[in-house]
C-alpha cells in the first residue's frame, strides 16, 4: 500500500508528529511505501534545523530527515505555512524541501490512503 502522511503539529507540542514518524517507520518494515509526507500549519517546525531538544529527548527533525533519506521519502514543507512561522530554506533541515499545496494534493491522488496527524 502506498501512503501519503500530513503532519500539522509541531515537534515538541503535540503528540501527532511523533505518532506520524512511528506510523511511517511501521509501515516501511511492513513492505508499505510512504511517499510523501507534508509538514503543513505548526507541522513545519519539524523541518527547523536550529531546533535543539535536550541530550535525552527524541530529535524529531534529524529523526525525519534520516527516515526520509534512508527510504527516499519526500519531506514536504508548505511553503505559506513555513513563511508565517520564519521557516525559510536557510534554516531547512537536511532532507526536507519547501513547496506548495499542490504536493499535498498530488500525493493524496498518488497515494491509495492519506492518513492526517494533528488537529
Amino acid at each position: 500500500m502506498k501512503f501519503g502522511i500530513l503532519v500539522n503539529e509541531g515537534p515538541f507540542t503535540h503528540q501527532a508528529s511523533d505518532s506520524a514518524y512511528q506510523f511511517a517507520k511501521a509501515a516501511i518494515e511492513k513492505g508499505h511505501e510512504v511517499l510523501r509526507v507534508f509538514f503543513y500549519y505548526d507541522g513545519v517546525n519539524n523541518a527547523n534545523k536550529l531546533s535543539e531538544p535536550q541530550s535525552d529527548d527524541r530529535n524529531l527533525v534529524k529523526l525525519w530527515g534520516e527516515l526520509g533519506k534512508e527510504h527516499n521519502i519526500d519531506l514536504v514543507v508548505c511553503i505559506a505555512a513555513a513563511l508565517r512561522r520564519g521557516i525559510k530554506q536557510d534554516v531547512l533541515a537536511d532532507g526536507f524541501r519547501i513547496s506548495g499545496l499542490g504536493q499535498l494534493i498530488e500525493v493524496g491522488i498518488a497515494a491509495d490512503r492519506t492518513v492526517v496527524f494533528g488537529d
